[in-house]
């Protein structure tokens, strides 16, 4: 597919987007004097924008969605045939793929059975955290009614959602926030709090202990935590940290939310993130692969035993779980999750995604080899960071405006990839990598010699 070849003039639209689209993440200022970046194609992991320049996309739709790759006609058709039968209803009542969907998503999840949906990661968050507090109303008299969330994390870009924000520069200049929410700290290995020891996810896991003790652990209801995290650099969990967090929320009662927007539907090799680590969660939830970005669908998925707590008194006209998503009735959405769910086990996905994984790892070791600012490599499955630093001994993270160079180079290569973004003052210095899930060794190497190409000439 050639579109530089196209008579299809797109000037129109650019003008238009200049004029009237109002970007996520962007400063518009720029636009006065340079055109937006417009894609207008997609298929596989080729996306093409209007001036007919063909990329290769390393982030999935830029924001680790688009798990199966652009252009699958059968996700489409699906959707396109729902919508022709019944595109909608509010989820009050239950729908054929709402239904199908739900069972399908809990044969994959042992220990869940409740799935809630909705239409974001940030609204599937909300959810978890009004099923804390309402339990905490009904059971604890309101005072079990804390949520814990990590330094680094992100879980959504609500008011509440940011206040469970561990990354600053999200969340600034948009409270005050929604109060009842505690921080405790990272687990970046590369970041150490303690200095080199060789239990460091234990003490990582532990610091969280403290923080309980210190709030008191009756007042402490749930903690939220993604099992990598993702936008605040890319930080998989070290060796003893989930057992240990499993055995301290088991010891003071506290609801086990894991947030697996990013990580969720195949990402780091398994269904899910958390699969890996041996986690028992109370809840979890999911968006961006869900459906990936064919359709808008979240959830919030539980298990039983939260479940049942929200019909125990039925003679009481407010105990049932009084919340509505709008759009978390649209039918597509579910529908294009069971197709997007079929092609991950029909294609064996899960398995590619280790392989090239472990692949993908190994080119960037070697990478991080040839060059001095490459300070740390680090993730899992097909969800990798590159820490950027101005030495390995100092570990002073490089300005953020160079980490942006290198991202900047690699757009001009044709290849895009990621950077930690107006998150954490001081460490936007990580590169974010996350390709479908369909991806080859070809497309791999592509992506490492654009960054060792753009890395050569941004530092030398």
């Amino acid at each position: 597919m050639d579109l530089s070849q196209s008579n299809n003039d797109y000037s129109e639209v650019i003008e238009n987007d200049r004029a009237h689209v109002w970007h996520h993440l962007s400063q518009h200022k720029k636009y006065e004097t340079s055109d937006p970046l417009v894609i207008i194609e997609g298929k596989g992991m080729q996306v093409w924008d209007a001036n007919g320049k063909q990329y290769l996309d390393a982030v999935s739709g830029g924001v680790w969605t688009v798990n199966v790759g652009y252009g699958r006609e059968s996700i489409a058709d699906a959707v396109r045939d729902q919508l022709v039968k019944l595109n909608y209803f509010a989820n009050s009542a239950g729908s054929i793929p709402g239904s199908m969907f739900s069972k399908a998503l809990i044969d994959k999840m042992p220990g869940m059975s409740r799935v809630y949906m909705s239409n974001s990661g940030s609204e599937a968050n909300e959810k978890a955290f009004k099923i804390v507090r309402q339990i905490a109303h009904n059971k604890y008299d309101g005072k079990k009614h804390k949520i814990l969330y990590r330094d680094r994390d992100y879980h959504g870009t609500t008011i509440t959602a940011l206040s469970a924000c561990g990354q600053n520069e999200r969340k600034d200049q948009y409270g005050p926030f929604t109060p009842g929410f505690v921080e405790v700290p990272h687990c970046c290995e590369y970041r150490s709090q303690y200095g080199e020891c060789d239990d460091y996810g234990v003490r990582a896991a532990r610091a969280i202990e403290d923080v309980i003790l210190r709030e008191g652990p009756d007042t402490i209801g749930a903690i939220c935590l993604e099992p990598v995290t993702a936008g605040g650099g890319v930080i998989p969990p070290p060796e003893g940290y989930w057992e240990t967090v499993q055995e301290i929320c088991t010891k003071y009662d506290i609801l086990i939310h894991i947030d697996e927007v990013v990580c969720g539907l195949g990402r780091t090799g398994k269904w899910f993130g958390y699969q890996h680590y041996g986690i028992k969660p109370d809840m979890v939830t999911m968006a961006k692969g869900v459906a990936s970005g064919y359709a808008a669908i979240s959830c919030t998925v539980t298990t039983e035993e939260v479940f049942e707590q929200f019909k125990a008194n039925p003679s009481d006209p407010m105990s049932y779980f009084r919340d509505i998503s709008t759009f978390g009735g649209c039918a597509a959405g579910p529908a294009a999750a069971l197709e997007n769910m079929r092609i991950i086990e029909e294609e064996n996905l899960l398995d590619n995604v280790t392989r090239m994984g472990d692949y993908l790892l190994d080119r960037l070791e070697d990478l991080k080899g040839k060059h001095g600012n490459v300070g740390d490599v680090r993730g899992k499955g097909l969800f990798v960071g590159l820490e950027l630093v101005t030495d390995r001994q100092s570990k002073q993270p490089v300005d953020e405006t160079l980490a942006q160079a290198v991202v900047g180079d690699c757009l001009a290569q044709g290849v895009i990839i990621g950077v930690t973004n107006r998150s954490i003052a001081g460490f936007n210095n990580t590169l974010c990598l996350s390709p479908a899930l369909i991806c080859t060794k070809s497309d791999l190497d592509q992506i490492v010699e654009a960054i060792d190409n753009a890395l050569t000439k941004v530092f030398g």
